[in-house]
């Protein structure tokens, strides 16, 4: 790989600020502007790159690189480091054709994102948002015994759509659960990795088998949703939806009309399609637990993806391979 000649320390920028320990080791290591004050907006950054000429730029979702953008940024830049797993807010294309190499985190955000997981199982089947409602407006009497009932989640079975690092993940926690897992991928697992899960080729032959639904796969803004009115309507009636994916693998006004005719008991969703301004109608169901796009939502895990997109830098600046680097 080749070495590139840099003022030392090496400049980067980055689109927001990010962690304590993330920072202290950009000031230690790198010549970068100070944090901003604001998650900056791809003009922002731009302006930015313009006059600092990095060789790196870190980014997240909130200063996607697209088309022009892509275009506009400088000759120095040699790397863009997201830090996220998700990728759909780049050009990853157009980038490698500027010979701009693009490095992503991921791994270390994969416990907490499972966690998240099963924390929107538990609170969708357990009716945690209406109890937490009736709990902040005071309660006030005494719950009878068929009263706001949920649903356990021993025993269930359990659809995993996406069988990557997150999917075997929450495989592994809902064991935990006596769950039967089931699954559908791109692939089938080897024997290992399945660890007795049953696989199914296809999504519209697993859906009738799960009680529960989880999603676990990268989303596109181009592609039709996933989970759509007739794909809904295959899982058995009463069954939970939960999404810690991509907002845009749900169609979400069929979600609201499932969720509204009792297809779905409930749904966990920590992403949406519009963020972070989600579906008025949405927010008014009783029956949905949400979060506000939290999966890597911790100081262990944030950390750590910082540090991978540093890692990522120092990588580039001398002359090894990208220790996440994505390819075309």
């Amino acid at each position: 790989m080749e070495i590139f000649v840099t003022s030392h320390p090496p400049r980067l920028i980055r689109s927001t600020r990010l962690l304590d320990a993330v920072e202290e080791r950009i000031h230690s290591e790198f010549d970068a502007p100070p944090a901003p004050e604001h998650a900056l907006s791809t003009a922002e950054m731009l302006k930015l790159a313009h006059a600092y000429q990095p060789l790196a730029v870190l980014v997240t979702h909130t200063a996607p690189l697209k088309g022009a953008d892509v275009a506009a940024l400088p000759e120095s830049v040699k790397l863009v480091a997201t830090v996220s797993v998700g990728l759909d807010h780049l050009d990853v294309p157009a980038l490698l054709a500027r010979n701009i190499a693009v490095s992503n985190t991921p791994d270390v955000l994969t416990d907490c994102n499972a966690d998240l997981a099963i924390m929107l199982i538990l609170a969708a089947s357990r009716r945690a948002a209406e109890y937490y409602t009736l709990m902040k407006a005071g309660w006030g009497h005494a719950l009878g015994m068929g009263e706001m009932l949920g649903h356990r989640v021993t025993g269930k079975r359990l659809g995993i759509v996406g069988m990557g690092r997150i999917g075997q993940a929450v495989a592994k926690r809902a064991r935990g659960f006596d769950m039967s897992i089931l699954y559908h991928n791109r692939r089938r697992l080897d024997a290992a990795e399945e660890a007795g899960a049953t696989y199914f080729e296809t999504l519209e032959d697993m859906l009738p088998h799960c009680d529960i639904l989880s999603l676990h796969m990268p989303g596109s803004t181009t592609a039709p949703p996933l989970i759509n009115a007739r794909t809904l309507g295959l899982l058995p009636r009463g069954s939970v939806l939960v999404n810690a994916a991509r907002g845009s693998l749900i169609d979400e006004d069929a979600l609201i009309a499932a969720l509204r005719s009792g297809q779905l008991f409930a749904a966990g969703l920590d992403v949406f399609q519009n963020e972070p301004n989600p579906n008025p109608a949405l927010l008014a169901l009783p029956n949905l637990f949400m979060t506000p796009h939290v999966g890597s939502a911790t100081v262990e895990t944030r950390t750590a993806m910082g540090m991978l997109a540093l890692d990522n830098v120092r990588a580039m600046v001398e002359g090894k391979p990208l220790p996440s680097g994505v390819s075309a």
